[in-house]
């Protein structure tokens, strides 16, 4: 694009055209005056504001950056692109998979995908009903279509992207024409991106052929934009408040926690959840160093800064997950023979079951090298991720302050104790009074509805209460009079109801409708909150008639499908109704978004 500053191009009227008007007006009548000196008036104001304006030529080309996100990340670099397009003069929107459909991709003629993958190769939740459509064999042919991809994943499972590269392949096979390559994204993100964003918005601007011109007359005042914290500027937080949830006796370690945003301008609503920086354990660092013999002090390169050794193992590197890249990379640069025999692709179970619990520093100490130096050690690994924790608190409640729920994670394996890098983190080696680097990452599709008397139906056990918790302070602030009903599990009501008195106070008052509870541990035979639900099912379903939106947060592998099986098995029983068709009333409760989850 070409800018031209006008005030480099002298007054836009010239000012022997100003003094023969000016001169032209003494024989002219008062009224014939007056409007003359208006006119010119109206030239001298068009010419000092043009003084200080620029003439830019910019592009009409319509842009659409289409996201599915889990937990916020490709939402946020969706309206990041879309906000650089609008810099070049782009007329770019953001959408959400979870709105749209493939048939309307048919109207498109340039598309950016920035979307995540999710578990074993899973497309969002959000995005699932949009990803399986624009699979099937129905999906519109899209010729007239230009894209490319973003794809983000995780290294440390095995389908890495997979998403990304399935809506990318789909995409060509639909006649679309990329017209930058897919950039597949680990945790360690950023560089990637914005070399991403650049590149392909590079490429629209070259095959963009219609432009316009643009005339900004006058100079607005500058204004102080407002600090946004993100993951490139993270806000630091004083922890303000730690609390030991369990009683004496739990097997669980269970800490409430509470940061200051104080002067931050930081706001969030019930729903989202608070990225915090971690750092790593110092024993787990003492491992790699002692293992292999580096010195702690020697200064290593990482991508954006320098640093010295112990400093990257610290803060700036994940060295707690080991995953097959880290392994073949490092077996090129060991040469170790067992570690070869290991990656080999017949040996693949045998590499998963290596994978499980171990660590950097396990991975040196079982296939030594002499060829490790700092540098190459730095290399192996990625930048440490920040954690998400579902945010436990409103701001209506606690203004200026964000509350966690989090379980500290500690176990033994391969004769090593091991512990959760931001748990322990937050629970060990960050004392009150101490500040630790977090922003929000907003969560658009686990929201509480926008009509407050719409009833609610939430289930969270364990630290899965953390949103809910949020959901009734916000209802009991703003004076909602919507039903709630919150069923909530643990192993032992004595030591384990997380919030009792908090939950007894609420229900007591009617900010709480009802309560049901499963402490797993108390009588012989186990109990959880699905077999509540079952219980439940009849008054369950009767909410949900009404209504009702239906939430679950917490364990994705074991819970999360295990009440999805309740829920089915309650719909079916009270509607009289088979396995297809509570199927199809849950689709519709989905589609609905009446139910709706954030599990991890």
């Amino acid at each position: 694009m070409t800018q031209v500053n006008a005030s480099n191009t002298g007054p836009v009227v010239p000012d022997a055209l100003l003094q023969s008007l000016a001169s032209a007006i003494r024989g002219l009548t008062p009224e014939q005056k007056l409007y003359v000196e208006g006119y010119l008036r109206g030239l001298r104001e068009l010419d000092n504001g043009l003084a200080g304006a620029s003439v830019v030529e910019a592009s009409s080309l319509e842009l659409a950056v289409l996201f599915g996100s889990e937990s916020g990340n490709s939402q946020a670099l969706a309206e990041a692109t879309a906000k650089a397009a609008r810099s070049r003069g782009f007329n770019s929107r953001v959408i959400d998979m979870a709105d749209t459909q493939p048939k309307d991709l048919v109207g498109l003629e340039n598309l950016l995908v920035v979307v995540s993958t999710w578990g074993e190769g899973d497309p969002p939740e959000t995005a699932e009903t949009f990803f399986h459509a624009l699979m099937g064999a129905s999906a519109p042919r899209l010729p007239q279509l230009r894209y490319s991809v973003l794809a983000l994943g995780d290294t440390s499972y095995e389908q890495f992207c997979a998403t990304g590269k399935a809506v990318d392949a789909r995409l060509e096979a639909l006649g679309a024409q990329r017209i930058y390559p897919r950039v597949d994204c680990d945790v360690d993100y950023d560089s990637l991106f914005q070399s991403w964003s650049k590149e392909a918005l590079d490429c629209f601007e070259r095959l963009s052929q219609e432009q316009r011109v643009r005339v900004e007359i006058g100079a607005a005042p500058a204004v102080a934009e407002p600090v946004i914290y993100s993951r490139e500027n993270p806000f630091k937080a004083e922890l303000s408040e730690k609390i030991l949830l369990n009683g004496r006796g739990s097997k669980k370690e269970t800490l409430h926690l509470a940061f200051s945003l104080k002067g931050s301008g930081i706001h969030y609503t019930p729903g989202d959840s608070l990225a915090v920086v971690p750092q790593n354990c110092e024993s787990v660092v003492d491992a790699i160093l002692q293992v292999s013999q580096l010195d702690p002090d020697s200064p290593v390169n990482l991508k954006d800064e320098q640093c010295t050794l112990q400093e990257a193992l610290v803060s700036k590197l994940d060295i707690t997950t080991l995953s097959v890249p880290v392994l073949k990379r490092y077996a090129e640069l060991s040469e170790n023979s067992k570690l070869n025999e290991l990656i080999k692709p017949e040996k693949k179970s045998l590499l998963n079951e290596y994978l499980i619990g171990r660590d950097l520093a396990d991975l040196l100490a079982d296939f030594p090298s002499k060829k490790i130096n700092p540098d190459a050690l730095v290399a192996l690994t990625r930048k440490l991720p920040p954690r998400l924790y579902s945010i436990a608190s409103s701001l209506r409640a606690h203004a200026e302050s964000v509350h966690l729920t989090v379980a500290v994670v500690r176990y033994d394996a391969h004769g090593r104790e091991r512990k959760g890098v931001c748990s322990t983190f937050l629970a060990d080696r960050l004392l009150t009074g101490q500040a630790a680097e977090v922003y929000i990452t907003p969560n658009k599709h686990f929201k509480l509805p926008e009509d407050p008397a719409t009833p609610i139906i939430m289930v969270g056990p364990g630290t899965g209460i953390a949103p809910f918790r949020a959901f009734v302070q916000e209802r009991a602030e703003a004076g909602a009079n919507g039903p709630s009903w919150l069923f909530f599990g643990d192993q032992h009501f004595l030591t384990d109801f997380l919030y009792q008195t908090e939950w007894q106070s609420y229900l007591a008052d009617g900010q709480l409708t009802r309560m049901d509870l499963a402490f797993s541990r108390d009588q012989p035979q186990k109990v959880y909150v699905q077999d509540r639900m079952r219980e439940r099912s009849k008054e369950l379903y009767a909410w949900l008639q009404e209504g009702a939106v239906f939430y679950v947060c917490g364990d994705a592998t074991k819970m999360a499908v295990d009440v999805d099986r309740a829920l089915h098995d309650c719909v079916a029983k009270e509607a009289g109704l088979d396995v297809d068709g509570a199927a199809e009333y849950i689709a519709r409760l989905k589609q609905q978004k009446r139910y709706l989850r954030d599990v991890y």
